[in-house]
């Protein structure tokens, strides 16, 4: 299967989003039809490209620009490996639960219509149980990563957090405390009771009128409480750390998991938390999208956050607390402060297969000479290290524009092409 089948499945000649939109535009949000049309003109080198030359047969590479969204299953995966890479990196190297907060069934579609008013604290109330268990009872604040999944396994709406907890938690002098215990029948029961509140408390008097028999029938129907998952971790740390963080940043489909597509139906696979085993399923292609599109978040809202000790505002007060202790006692929990950055395209090809980018011809390595980006709605040429580089840059600005070039421009740009 091809690896843009997504993108076929909405704007191949079949023109389905277009439709899809034309049918649905009074519903759709605004920033879902943004994120889409991000997602049709990734990889288009008509939106801005690098120009990469093989520095021994001289052959050109154009590298187009990705368009960093968070609908794009292209981007996102690099993005998921590179954010988890860097949590393993930047948390405290302690064992950490993999806690996921679930809600009734018959609440999901309440989430749905009502997501602005509801996801953000839906979050921040899960994180507040745990940190008020730690924070109460042992006296201590734990290391909290939480991230919002809105997704099941059949691309149904299925809110629920997924939290990297640390398994102990500094107290106020710096001292590291750890504990490995979460009681998961109180925390069950207490977060019925948040759900529930968090509802009635952030819908309107009508709105709650509305949905009253679904609340009633969540709470009778669940009398240990809504599902808590907490399983203990097993393995190295770090391991712990880049699987929980790939999972907690994974997009609502991975393009393996599509299996066919005919042009008006599109079969997926998905496991079936019931009974453990794989199954498919066949939809129509408007259904699949309007499945897929609800899982885009609004626009700013984090899916990520970071809490306690891992709270951007004293995350490093915290590391330095805890460092300063762990000198005295002896007791080496923190690592030395590394300083993180993300890496280049280049440097994560090289860390996967041993090298830079190679030229396929001659397996040279490929250098960076230059860049085009779009300026009032034209290509235009950003950077070039060389007057060479930019006859190139600007012969394939022309070629991408689809513009046809007269005799004489060829051939100067073929002389300028020898002299690189």
């Amino acid at each position: 299967m091809e690896t843009n089948i997504l993108k076929r499945i909405f704007f191949d000649e079949h023109r389905h989003w277009e439709r899809f939109v034309a049918k649905h535009k009074d519903k759709l949000r605004s920033n879902v039809i943004k994120e889409v049309e991000k997602f049709r003109k990734c990889g288009d080198p008509r939106n801005g490209f690098k120009l990469m030359v093989c520095e021994g047969c001289h052959d050109l590479r154009l590298v187009p620009y990705r368009c960093k969204g968070r609908f794009c299953t292209t981007c996102s995966c690099g993005e998921t490996e590179e954010w988890a890479r860097l949590l393993e990196q930047d948390v405290f190297q302690v064992n950490h639960r993999h806690v996921v907060f679930t809600i009734d069934e018959g609440l999901r579609e309440i989430f749905l219509l009502h997501r602005a008013k509801l996801l953000k604290e839906f979050m921040d109330e899960a994180v507040r149980l745990v940190k008020e268990h730690f924070e109460k009872k042992h006296k201590v604040t734990p290391g909290i990563v939480a991230g919002l999944h809105t997704f099941g396994a059949r691309l149904n709406f299925n809110p629920h957090v997924h939290m990297l907890v640390t398994m102990g938690g500094m107290k106020k002098t710096g001292e590291w405390k750890t504990y490995d215990f979460i009681p998961f029948e109180m925390l069950r029961k207490q977060w019925q009771t948040v759900v529930l509140k968090l509802i009635r408390r952030k819908l309107s008097e009508q709105e709650k009128k509305q949905v009253q028999s679904r609340l009633q029938k969540a709470y009778c129907e669940n009398g240990e409480g809504f599902y808590v998952h907490a399983p203990k971790q097993k393995g190295n740390v770090k391991q712990q750390l880049g699987y929980i963080g790939r999972y907690m940043r994974r997009p609502a489909i991975a393009v393996s998991r599509i299996e066919a597509y005919d042009g008006e139906k599109v079969t997926f696979r998905y496991r079936d938390k019931n009974d453990g085993e794989e199954k498919t399923e066949t939809i129509s292609v408007e259904e699949f999208i309007g499945r897929l599109v609800r899982h885009i978040p609004d626009e700013n809202f984090k899916t990520i956050r970071y809490y306690g000790v891992y709270s951007r505002r004293i995350k490093s007060l915290c590391k330095k607390l805890v460092s300063e202790w762990q000198k005295a006692a002896r007791r080496w929990i923190v690592k030395a402060k590394r300083i993180l950055k993300r890496r280049t395209w280049s440097e994560r090809i090289k860390e996967q297969t041993g090298k830079p980018p190679c030229c396929p011809k001659c397996e040279s390595y490929y250098e960076y000479k230059g860049e085009a980006c779009l300026e009032d709605g034209k290509l235009k040429v950003k950077y070039a290290v060389c007057s060479t580089s930019k006859a190139c840059l600007e012969r394939m600005i022309r070629d991408v524009a689809g513009v046809k070039e007269t005799k004489g421009s060829e051939e100067k740009e073929k002389a300028a092409k020898r002299a690189a």
